[in-house]
């Protein structure tokens, strides 16, 4: 039988943890022996207002299984709250090995409609806090050379979805943000991915799903793949992951075989040639941004190169 994957010397901070994902993550975490800081501001699911029973609820499971917690209600938006997150592992525990970055807010309203309060209240409390929390976390893992960093983008950060431009642009940057600190941790040991998770929340419960759909996304099949993520056996960096009800699956982003165009280019060669630039079988998922701004310039030279003047596809 192979041998379990366990927590026991590590500490696990996880944000947003009062309730949904973030509670079925700390209770995960503890389970397996990881002492657990428990974060929770206790708003609503607007982002405003704030109480402690949350963050309370859950560090009272975690002891009473027997684990290890404590509660943290500083805000993720701010840097002196994710400061004060990091300082409460470390003044309880000593150190901090995992960051899981969960908490969130939706303000949902279509693009025209949209204020700019509302725009800036999300993405301060999505990308700004991933951000905020991380960095408060990023110099002990530097200087202990290990960290693991578990960060929560969404199918609408993605691929889009009406009515959440804020959301769904938090989201993504926080893509973008994963993947630059996976190449700038790896030579320390910090290890960085990003999951979508779908699961039954104060969030997904004003989705329109249809009836009974909810109760087979139990955050407890997310859970998991944040704790393998998390683990020292994991060897995955920089990744993103979807996942839910079941199902986990990478998301690449990828880019197409592409068409070289040979000396000038204009708009009517893109016409004659646009569904073979549009072609995404075969494409490829570059590590970072240079390898796929090399491929572009290989490409470019190969065309100067190319005396014929003829599209090719590469």
């Amino acid at each position: 039988m192979e041998e379990s994957i366990r927590f026991d010397s590590r500490v696990v901070v996880v944000t947003g943890a009062g309730g949904g994902l973030g509670r079925s993550h700390a209770l995960l975490f503890a389970s397996r022996g990881a002492k657990v800081v428990v974060n929770d501001l206790g708003g609503s699911l607007d982002g405003t207002g704030a109480q402690k029973s949350a963050a309370d609820v859950v560090v009272s499971e975690i002891k009473a299984a027997g684990g290890e917690a404590v509660a943290s209600y500083d805000s993720v938006a701010t840097e002196e709250g994710a400061n004060g997150i990091i300082q409460t592992a470390i003044d309880t525990f000593g150190k901090v090995d995992v960051v899981v970055n969960n908490a969130g807010i939706l303000r949902d309203v279509s693009f025209h409609k949209m204020a700019l309060a509302q725009w800036d209240a999300v993405l301060s409390v999505h990308l700004g806090g991933t951000m905020n929390v991380t960095r408060a976390a990023w110099t002990r893992f530097r200087e202990q050379r290990y960290g693991r960093i578990i960060n929560t983008t969404s199918a609408a950060g993605l691929y889009g979805n009406f009515g959440q431009a804020s959301y769904a642009a938090a989201k993504l940057g926080i893509v973008g943000l994963t993947k630059t600190l996976a190449q700038e941790g790896r030579k320390y040991g910090i290890h960085a991915n990003v999951i979508a998770p779908v699961a039954k929340s104060r969030m997904t419960e004003t989705i329109p799903f249809p009836e009974g759909t909810l109760d087979r996304l139990d955050p407890a099949l997310v859970s998991p793949l944040v704790a393998w993520l998390a683990s020292e056996q994991c060897a995955d960096t920089g990744e993103i992951f979807s996942v839910g009800g079941g199902y986990v699956a990478r998301v690449a982003l990828v880019e197409a075989q592409g068409v070289v165009f040979p000396g000038t280019l204009t708009p009517e060669h893109l016409r004659a040639k646009w569904s073979e630039v549009r072609d995404v079988r075969g494409g490829d998922a570059f590590p970072d941004a240079m390898s796929a701004i090399e491929k572009a310039l290989t490409a470019g030279h190969a065309a100067s190169k190319d005396a014929s003047g003829k599209p090719t596809t590469k």
